[in-house]
């Protein structure tokens, strides 16, 4: 048999926890509220603010490639013809390589491009419409015309893929 101050132990943790679980914030049954996921969608961030003002789609990438400013990094840096981006780096697109910088992947779309440049620790794959070509490799340290500018049809930069 249980003693008296075990029951009113047991009895209070109990009403401890009934308590405490009303006042925990959570979703009631019934609730249509949804979660936030915790699965990495490797969506780029602040895409939207990205395209609004400078002209070009950021979808995904793993986070080794990010834009950054001109006059900080220029790892890979794309040249394209454009009258939506008032920035200062107008029609320069350069990216930062993150990590140890042998493997990265970003999902874009950069219209009208007409020369892919890269910095001399860097090497990357692009994957490039209306060239012609497809995917287009650019050594570390060098350039490689692309597009209207290498006499072709516009070209549009869909992907870099380094590693």
């Amino acid at each position: 048999m249980f003693s008296r101050a075990c029951k009113l132990l047991i009895g209070g943790a109990g009403a401890a926890a009934i308590v405490l679980g009303a006042a925990t914030p959570g979703i009631a049954a019934g609730d249509d509220t949804t979660l936030p996921s915790a699965v990495e969608t490797f969506e780029y961030p602040g895409a939207a603010k990205i395209l609004k003002e400078r002209g070009i789609r950021l979808d995904r990438g793993d986070g080794h490639i990010l834009l950054a400013d001109c006059k900080a990094s220029k790892d890979i840096m794309i040249l394209a013809r454009t009258t939506t981006d008032t920035s200062e780096d107008r029609g320069r697109y350069c990216f930062r390589v993150t990590g140890n910088g042998k493997k990265g992947y970003l999902a874009l779309e950069i219209p009208k491009a007409f020369m892919i440049m890269t910095g001399k620790d860097t090497t990357v794959w692009a994957t490039v419409s209306g060239d012609g070509r497809g995917m287009v490799q650019v050594p570390k340290d060098g350039g490689e015309a692309i597009g209207e500018g290498a006499f072709r049809p516009d070209a549009t930069v869909l992907a870099l893929t380094i590693g």
